[in-house]
């Protein structure tokens, strides 16, 4: 494939990959490597994924760095266990808040942009599935197809309805090589 021909996958950690710690209705990220537990259908749905050609990638916020109730060591440390466990190509990263501007906080596409420039990614060819609204806003801004894990959590819509939306991950790999072809 040449350049700008490659699909990805991109994967929400917390909540996707791995259960998000849930308080109020609301999603957190595991403050320990103990509390990081996958999903149990993680592994077979990425096998899938990959299996139909799909890139792997993880696009999270862990904006706890910049607010300083977690460290940088800490959440490297969870993608490491992460990666070791799934069959992912790469880990894309914001560690700032809100507050910061920056450009790779989803909602904001530079994630996924960043990791298409690198890795000679087709954005239209490609799907976000996230459980939040800044990730389903952030793929679709991006140009992806988007896959909404719902848990129904209690917290605002996206701006962009998704384009599909399950109830587990191993769902919503089926939707996206069904699609794909």
């Amino acid at each position: 494939m040449g350049i700008g021909a490659v699909r990805a996958v991109f994967l929400d950690r917390d909540g996707v990959l791995n259960e998000a710690i849930v308080r109020e209705g609301r999603p957190y990220s595991p403050a320990t490597i103990d509390e990081l537990k996958l999903v149990p259908d993680a592994a077979a749905a990425l096998g899938r994924l990959k299996a139909a050609g799909f890139l792997l990638i993880v696009v999270t916020n862990q904006p706890e760095v910049a607010r300083g109730t977690q460290s940088r060591a800490m959440v490297e440390e969870m993608n490491s266990v992460v990666g070791r466990e799934l069959p992912l190509d790469g880990f894309f990263t914001c560690w700032h808040d809100d507050r910061d501007g920056c450009t790779c906080r989803k909602p904001k596409p530079g994630l996924l942009e960043e990791a298409a420039a690198k890795m000679g990614i087709d954005l239209r060819l490609s799907f976000l599935v996230g459980d939040r609204w800044r990730d389903l806003d952030a793929g679709a801004n991006a140009g992806c197809r988007t896959v909404l894990i719902d848990h129904h959590y209690q917290e605002r819509a996206p701006d962009h309805e998704p384009d599909h939306r399950s109830a587990t991950l191993m769902d919503a790999a089926e939707w996206i090589v069904g699609l794909a072809g």
